[in-house]
């Protein structure tokens, strides 16, 4: 029997990516850590301190119903910019090879939820601008304050996601 979609089973999955070891690449996990903190509690809300990356992610990705990542991002804007970007658009990003700092990519885990017909079909990046990578503890400035606008769009996406579902219920 299939379980029957209802908006209190919609599954919203935010994932943090990058090395904490490692200055600004450490924004993604650190604006995962202040959105969890303060919105937490979102019904169907899982929120995934991912690291690097791996590719058994590809099974949770395609879980989900919708695909939150929060990531440091090269957009060639000023240091601590976020941008949001959706699904189409996310996806056209990530696979320009301009998506991230560290080597392991989002591309392939996306790709491979895709084939497997598993790609969820809202995605949204909360992408923050690094001002610096090296080795540190501490995110730059810029950064550190970039951190509730990146919360501040990951909540608008999520609320309008949930309100779209329960429109369609």
């Amino acid at each position: 029997m299939t379980e029957q979609k209802t908006p209190d089973r919609f599954r919203i999955l935010a994932l943090g990516v990058g090395n904490t070891l490692m200055t600004d690449e450490a924004a993604g996990p650190r604006a995962l850590q202040a959105f969890e903190a303060q919105h937490g509690g979102i019904p169907g809300l899982t929120c995934l301190d991912v690291g690097t990356l791996s590719f058994t992610l590809a099974e949770t990705i395609g879980a989900a119903d919708a695909l939150i990542v929060f990531d440091a991002a090269r957009f060639r804007t000023a240091p601590g910019t976020v941008r949001r970007l959706e699904g189409a658009e996310m996806d056209a990003f990530v696979r320009s090879g301009s998506l991230s700092v560290h080597e392991v990519g989002l591309r392939d885990l996306l790709d491979m939820a895709r084939l497997t017909g598993d790609l969820p079909p809202r995605r949204a990046l909360i992408g923050i601008e690094p001002n610096e990578i090296g080795w540190g503890l501490e995110l730059s400035a810029p950064v550190a304050a970039a951190m509730p606008a990146a919360v501040a769009a990951a909540v608008e996406v999520a609320r309008r996601w949930r309100a779209e579902e329960e429109a369609l219920a």
